[in-house]
Formats: C-alpha cells, structure tokens, sequence
C-alpha cells in the first residue's frame, strides 16, 4: 500500500499537484497566520521530491511550486483591480494569476540549475547550492521589473524564534538561513542526520549571541506620538466634494491630542495638491505651533510642473517652543516618494495602456519619482526616516536614508484598496522586519488599518483595529546605536550566496557524497 502510494505521488502530473499545494501552504507562514514552521515543512516536502528529477522537470516542479505560493500568497492583489480599477472580476483574477506565474519563474530557476549543478549529489545540493541561488533569486525579484520583494521566505520569521538575526543579515540573510535549515532537515528524510546536528545546534547558538552584536540601546528619552486613522472609504477618496470633509475629519480627530509631540496622519490624507489647500494648510501650521507639535501628513506636492506622492512636517521643526511655525510650503523638510508603484503611482507606456481600461486611469496615478536618498524629516527636533506605503518593502532604501542620528522609522499607507483581505496585513509584517533590521521603534499611520507602533526589536506595542476611525497615542522610547544589517546592509548574505554557487559550480563536475 505504501509503495502505490509514493508509486502515485510520484506521478508526474500528480507531482505537480503536490507541489502547487506545498507552494500553497506557504501563504499560512505569513501574516495574519505567522505559523512559520509551514514554509519550512513546504520546502522540505519540495526538495525531497524534487531530488532526483532532470533539470527540465525540476523547473517545472519548482514552477508549480512557486506558482502554488503566490496564486494563493498575493491573491488579494486582485482586489484593486476588481472593486476600483473597473476590470471583472475574472479579469482582474486573470492578471493576478499571470503576475503569480512571473513571480513563480524566479523558484523555477532555483530548481532548474539546482537540479543542472549538482543532480546526483545530494549535500551540495542542499546545502550549498541551493540556500543560494534561492537568497539570489529572492534578491533578483526584488528589483527587477521595479521589483516586488513580497513573502521573502524571511519573512516567515518576523514572529519566529530566529528574527533577532535580522539585525545582522536582513530579512534576506533570514531566507538564505531558512533555506539552510530546510536542505538540512531534507537530508534527514534521506538518513543524513549530521548536517542538521550541525546547523541547528549552530543557528541556535548565533542567534541567542545576535543581540550581543548591536550598539542598539535606549536613549533615555521618550516622544509622544498620535497616529490618526480616518477609515475615508476609498470610493470617495479622490472625490473633490469629499476634500474639505476629509481635511475636516482628521483635524477633529487630532484636536484632542494636539499636546502630544509628533501626530502622524497617513498617506495622502489630503488628497489635494499643496497649493488646493494652503489655507487650511496655514491654518494646521500655526494650530500645530501654539500647541508645540509637530503634524506630518500625507499630501501631494508640486514643484516645476511635476507632482509627487509626499509628506510634509507642519508646526515646528526644530524646536518643541518655537516663536512661529516653519512650514512654508515651499518644499523644505519634506519628504517625496521614490519608490513608486506600477499602475497605481505611474503607468508604463502609458500612451499606450491608459486607453485600454479604467484600471490604467487610477486617480493619481501620473507621480514624479523623488530622490533615492534624501534627508531625514525634522519634527520637533526629532528625526525621523520615512517610507510612503510600498517602499517599506525595499530595505536597501530605507537603510540609505537611517543614520545615527535617525530616532524613528515612519511608514504611512492607504491599504483600503485592497479591502479585508491579507494584503495591508502582510504589509504591516514587513514593516516589523525593518525595525528589527534597522533597530529602531517604527510608526505606522494607515487610512483604514494597521495603524500601530513597533518596538525596535519588530514587537506590535499598539495597534488601531481595522476599518475603524480612530486616535493612537503612545509614548515612545528612543534608542541609539546601530544594528550590524544598519551597517552592512545585504551585501554580506550576496557575497556569501555568490561564492557558494561559484562552488557548487566548481565542484559540480564531481559526485559528493
């Protein structure tokens, strides 16, 4: 009975399925699940499988797989497109589909040259080929094509026992670790037990001394921070009678609060250019000044016929008690988006494309891009490193704008385009990951949710639920000191990723045992 049923599991169709599946698994790794050790099962179960097939079947199998992890992973991306980019509904899950077959290639490669380098050889395989090229692959989607760096297999470990080493390798350096201690633990299935008495043992070990490698430590100081979630739905966002209705509904719910220091309103709460507003933006600035605070929002920018995605600081810039308010308008001390997002934020060969459906016509969707670097926000004296939505998910570009001086990690969003589905919640886990890489506490402001504050070391200390208009206030301690990842960045787990498939290369002309 058991022979027919790996007989049938071995089926090359049925091998198929099975892979789809444990790609599919993988999604419950991640946020809202976080139930970590399934990606790690996941890919134990596909390199068991997969370990004896020709090049040409393990691209397919690694494909399915991959295509098994996103079809189901980012399944929520068709929920833009559905309900506010006018598609139907079987459109809008026919190009979810073929942007979860794309990111599927990227898995395909892994198990094609895992299975061309070292066929027959079942340790370098596993333990050095391929962590490698699946760290090197994992890095390569994050940039190519603009990048989409979601469900890293390192993310599955932002509520894991491991995450501590995020301050040392990265998000990135956690996939290569996770890949490392799957090829093990694969290898036992085969009765070779030695290299995951090894690597544990090992990683346990690195992990417990992790801390021990950061300067990270309090400051002694604390701020009082307001995060402000509106909850505007997101059909009447962009509707010019909505404006001062929106405008009026965050300066209410931020009166009351108006004695902390720093209050946060998220991405484009005011869904107006600058000059639309100047009268309501005068008047927050001198509100925010007699009550010695600092208010930064969301809002779109203009400067030399181009519009930018940004967030300006009204109320004081330097100084808790200042005689008057800095903000002028005139676009010191803010912050514009660089990182913008496909179809939403621009439209590739737009000329082309905008004609063809309403979901190339988005509102806003015409940004100019701002500077990959630029300085950090000024708030009350207090400086602040921002990410507008998207971009906390690239961390090289986040790490260029913290420096020592940086006190606190800012993200701002509207995820109400993608409704109650997983999306804004997986984005809130990689906003967790940055400040355990970067190792400084992290604000959150969202329109409709999560709206939180993270500890430096990647903890949820308050969060807003979700789909709900409401005020967050908390007391935020500061820290100094710099994590090894603020440091070295990525570089450290690339090198280590190319040298090893050097390696595997070099050594494939020669069976290992």
């Amino acid at each position: 009975m058991l022979n027919k049923l790996r007989a049938f599991a071995h089926h090359s169709k049925i091998r198929l399925v099975l892979a789809y599946l444990a790609g599919a698994s993988t999604a419950l790794a991640f946020a809202p699940y976080s139930l970590w050790p399934i990606y790690l099962m996941a890919v134990i179960f596909a390199l068991h499988q997969s370990r004896n097939l020709s090049a040409r079947a393990g691209l397919f199998y690694w494909l399915s797989f991959g295509f098994g992890c996103f079809s189901v992973g980012i399944s929520w991306v068709h929920v833009s497109m559905d309900k506010f980019g006018g598609l139907p509904l079987i459109a809008s899950i026919g190009l979810m589909a073929l942007l979860a077959l794309y990111l599927a290639l990227y898995p395909a490669i892994t198990g094609y040259l895992m299975q061309k380098i070292a066929p027959d050889a079942p340790l370098l395989r596993n333990l050095v080929v391929f962590p490698a090229l699946w760290t090197l692959t994992e890095w390569v989607r994050g940039w190519m094509l603009t990048g989409f760096p979601w469900l890293w297999a390192g993310y599955s470990q932002t509520e894991g026992p491991v995450k501590a080493l995020a301050g040392v390798v990265g998000a990135l350096g956690l996939s290569y670790l996770s890949m490392l201690v799957a090829g093990a633990l694969a290898l036992c299935m085969q009765k070779r037990f030695k290299p995951a008495a090894i690597i544990i043992p090992l990683l346990i070990i690195t992990t417990y001394l992790a801390p021990l490698t950061s300067s990270v430590e309090p400051k002694g100081e604390s701020v009082r921070v307001v995060l402000v979630q509106g909850n505007i739905p997101q059909s009447m966002k962009w509707e010019p009678d909505a404006l001062w209705p929106t405008m009026s509904k965050y300066m209410d719910l931020t009166r009351p609060e108006l004695d902390a220091d720093i209050i946060i309103w998220p991405e484009a709460a005011i869904p107006a250019p600058e000059y639309m507003v100047s009268q309501f933006l005068d008047n927050a600035n001198k509100v925010a000044n007699l009550n010695h605070s600092a208010i930064i929002t969301g809002i779109i920018s203009h400067q030399q016929d181009s519009f930018y995605n940004s967030l300006i600081v009204l109320g004081n810039h330097k100084e808790k008690i200042q005689p008057q308010a800095d903000y002028q308008g005139d676009g010191t001390n803010e912050f514009k988006k660089h990182h913008l997002l496909p179809i939403g934020e621009f439209v590739p060969f737009e000329t082309l494309l905008r004609p063809i459906a309403p979901l190339f016509n988005l509102p806003m969707s015409s940004f100019a891009r701002g500077e990959y670097r630029q300085p950090n926000l000024d708030a009350l004296g207090h400086q602040i490193a921002p990410a507008i939505c998207y971009e906390i998910a690239f961390p090289e570009q986040l790490r260029a704008n913290v420096d020592e001086g940086t006190e606190l990690l800012l993200t701002v969003s509207n995820d109400a385009w993608f409704g109650s589905s997983n999306g804004p919640l997986q984005h809130m886990e990689i906003a967790q990951m940055r400040s355990i890489e970067l190792g400084r506490p992290l604000v959150r402001a969202t329109n409709n949710g999560l709206t939180a504050v993270v500890d430096e070391m990647g903890n949820i200390t308050h969060k807003l639920p979700q789909f709900e208009s409401g005020v967050l206030v908390a007391d935020i301690p500061l820290v100094k000191g710099q994590t090894l990842f603020a440091l070295w960045g990525q570089w450290p787990v690339l090198i280590l990723s190319a040298l090893l498939l050097l390696l595997g290369l070099g050594r494939s002309r020669f069976k290992t045992p």
